[in-house]
């Protein structure tokens, strides 16, 4: 119990602070998160990566997609379902910016999630680009906070559903290759 009132207060303090962040770079960090709406921003950068990168980022691209769908299914599709937490209160946020978010379940953030699957999906084959995507990642993460749309530890949340999905779909393919076609 003790455990729960230091994570709700952690999560009351970190929103607040979030919050009050400067309006300009409020600005920035909501560029980068309409970018990233509906998986836009990693999608570009697929096709960019595809495009220019030849072998190399064709992979990296298919290995960030594919971490993404993982991602939003298990943060939106299951985890968005089985927890109905509310957003955080609009009397915290001192701009207008809180009455834009989404009437979903505030637990865990889906865009973080897809955000850091795509950039940790993409690092292995192509390490140069997943550094590119880690800035626009964790944007996306703050801005999550910043704008009211979610706590601090939905957002965390969020990031380990998108390293657990890159890591998924990273090792998946060896595993059934390996194990394929089945003894019996």
């Amino acid at each position: 119990m003790r455990l729960l009132t230091g994570l709700r207060d952690a999560d009351r303090r970190g929103t607040q602070a979030a919050a009050q962040i400067r309006p300009s770079l409020g600005m920035v960090l909501s560029a980068a998160e309409e970018s990233a709406e509906g998986t836009k921003l990693w999608c570009g950068a697929a096709v960019l990566m595809a495009w220019r990168g030849g072998w190399r980022g064709r992979k990296a691209a298919a290995s960030g997609l594919a971490a993404v769908v993982v991602a939003q299914v298990a943060s939106n599709g299951l985890c968005k379902q089985l927890a109905d937490r509310p957003r955080p209160p609009k009397e915290w946020f001192p701009h207008d910016e809180v009455d834009d978010r989404p009437g979903s379940s505030s637990f865990p953030s889906g865009h973080t999630a897809a955000a850091v699957a795509f950039t940790v999906g993409v690092a292995p084959a192509w390490p140069a680009a997943g550094v590119w995507c880690a800035a626009p990642a964790a944007m996306v993460a703050i801005e999550r906070v910043q704008s009211g749309a979610h706590y601090p530890s939905d957002v965390v949340v969020g990031a380990v559903i998108g390293v657990a999905s890159a890591l998924l779909t990273h090792r998946v393919p060896g595993l059934i290759l390996r194990h394929w076609p089945l003894k019996l």
